[in-house]
């Protein structure tokens, strides 16, 4: 019988499913990341015993086997030295003429629509050691950024 005719299962078409990838390098967290992995892995956890469908509790387990592996991970950031931007800083900068604030923190913390963003972003890299009155290169341009202030802790 030719390959054309042969009723192919339905599993075929699907999309695979793929493990939730890990950040590379360290898992810095700060203690609200810390806590807010913390509630993650307990609401996953909720969520699983409720779930009554195979589907349902794959997606739960894939889920719950990423936030596990990012608890057992967690690195509380070193805190950031006197007057210093390090994670967990709260930085206020002038980039293009325009005053900015960001938080830095951990990846699983971060969201940029709230200001938070990741220590491995490549924002926070030009700010981490900085203080008030420095300037840092960034997008390939020397001295973009003027450190306004820093607030740690």
């Amino acid at each position: 019988m030719s390959v054309a005719f042969r009723r192919e299962s339905d599993e075929e078409h699907l999309e695979p499913k793929f493990e939730l990838p890990i950040p590379p390098g360290p898992n810095f967290v700060t203690p609200a990341g810390l806590a807010q992995i913390e509630e993650r892995v307990a609401g996953l956890e909720q969520v699983l015993e409720a779930a009554s469908e195979d589907e349902e509790r794959k997606r739960v387990l894939r889920d719950l086997r990423y936030w596990r592996s990012r608890f057992a991970t967690a690195q509380p950031a070193p805190a950031p030295r006197e007057g210093k931007v390090g994670i967990g800083s709260r930085v206020r900068f002038i980039h293009s003429g325009k005053s900015l604030e960001v938080l830095i923190c951990g990846y699983d913390e971060a969201d940029p629509g709230e200001n938070r963003i990741a220590f491995s972003a490549p924002l926070a890299r030009a700010l981490l050691g900085a203080k008030a009155g420095d300037f840092a290169d960034f997008a390939g341009a020397d001295e973009a950024i003027e450190v306004v202030s820093v607030e740690n802790g």
